[in-house]
């Protein structure tokens, strides 16, 4: 049919290693250029309006990019797994990854009514934006999240297509989307498990954790380790010390998050820092607070952090922010963080991975978790 790509997309310049999971963050950037650039054709000559006002901003969301970890994990993986030469599919799969990512983050924005995403406003409020300044009959807010939507729907089907494309030119594709299958799945369930704590009120540690895992752990580190690994073949206790590596990465990752949309500084974190507060998000770090709060007979902390309390204004936000700090789960979390690295690396030992590999995947973890590399793949 005119004007459709071919289910094969032309491969990228072959890409050969040496390439550092640090290089392949950066590397993938040439990738994803390219292929935006042929989406970018295709949804041209589909529909003009379409293209400028969605696909446009959902590329330029794309190439804004942000640490790129998931493709540094999935290129970690394969090395890990015993990888070499061409790093293209790696590379492919890391680009279905980061558009994967921009639908997460898109949906997620609106869900939260997150105003500002990677330093910019969030796509749903520029495209609210554009609607009033066209002077479009509507609501201008409503028309902003039903286009954001759309927008996140289409970095969905654009991840899948790369990811089918490069499934079919390997050898492991079979495997390699029974990863990808399991991960959108585990991702769009821990995103509900989210949206009910909240409609909720709930306060339970253990329901913070499974949220955790399923909405961060396990998209972020596990399931790129092992889409990397199974592009090398990877199976069996191998595979396995990665998913376990990459669990407890992954944990310790959201909850430096968690404490980062608590108390980071908006400037550095491209979003604001108390958005999580004011909606009462559950998170490890609040249920943490709760309970520390209860066991203390903190009464000050356990009213500042009530399902029932509603912490829209400044002076509730610092309560908020105090009780973190008060009951000492700031600290507890901060510890937790360390626990959960240790226990990544010493997972990761039992894959086999080469001493080089090893202490790459420490480095990751430490620009992850923001714990502190020191020698022989150690993380302080």
């Amino acid at each position: 049919m005119p004007g459709l790509p071919p289910m094969v997309a032309p491969p990228a310049e072959r890409v050969d290693d040496p390439l550092t999971a640090s290089d392949a963050a950066n590397a993938v950037g040439t990738v994803l250029e390219e292929v935006l650039d042929e989406r970018l054709r295709h949804s041209r000559a589909v529909d003009p309006v379409f293209a400028r006002e969605l696909a446009d901003r959902l590329a330029a969301l794309t190439a804004r990019g942000g640490k790129r970890l998931r493709t540094a994990f999935a290129h970690c993986g394969w090395l890990a797994a015993g990888g070499s030469g061409d790093a293209t599919a790696v590379l492919r799969t890391g680009a279905a990854l980061e558009l994967l990512q921009a639908c997460a983050l898109i949906h997620d924005d609106v869900m939260d009514g997150s105003v500002q995403r990677r330093g910019a406003p969030a796509l749903h409020v520029d495209l609210a934006r554009r609607h009033w300044a066209a002077g479009m009959h509507g609501s201008s807010e409503s028309f902003g999240t039903s286009a954001a939507v759309l927008t996140g729907d289409l970095a969905l089907a654009w991840a899948d297509d790369l990811l089918a494309e490069t499934a079919l030119g390997t050898p492991h594709g079979t495997r390699l989307h029974g990863e990808w299958r399991a991960m959108r799945t585990e991702m769009v369930a821990g995103q509900y498990r989210d949206l009910h704590a909240q409609a909720a009120r709930s306060s339970g540690v253990d329901e913070a954790l499974t949220i955790a895992t399923l909405k961060s752990a396990l998209y972020t580190v596990a399931r790129p380790l092992a889409l990397g690994a199974v592009l090398a073949g990877a199976d069996g206790d191998a595979l396995d010390a990665l998913r376990a590596a990459g669990r407890c990465a992954g944990l310790a990752f959201q909850l430096r998050d968690d404490l980062l949309g608590a108390f980071g500084d908006p400037t550095l974190t491209g979003k604001p820092a108390d958005d999580d507060l004011r909606s009462r998000k559950l998170t490890y770090l609040l249920a943490v607070a709760v309970r520390l709060a209860d066991a203390a007979d903190d009464h000050l902390s356990a009213a500042a952090l009530a399902p029932d309390a509603d912490p829209k204004s400044d002076r509730a936000v610092r309560q908020v922010r105090s009780a973190l700090v008060r009951t000492g789960a700031r600290d507890l979390v901060e510890a937790k963080i360390g626990e959960l690295t240790d226990m990544s690396l010493a997972h990761f030992d039992r894959c086999g991975a080469r001493p080089a590999v090893r202490h790459e995947f420490a480095a990751l973890v430490g620009r992850a978790t923001g714990a502190v590399p020191r020698g022989d793949g150690e993380v302080a």
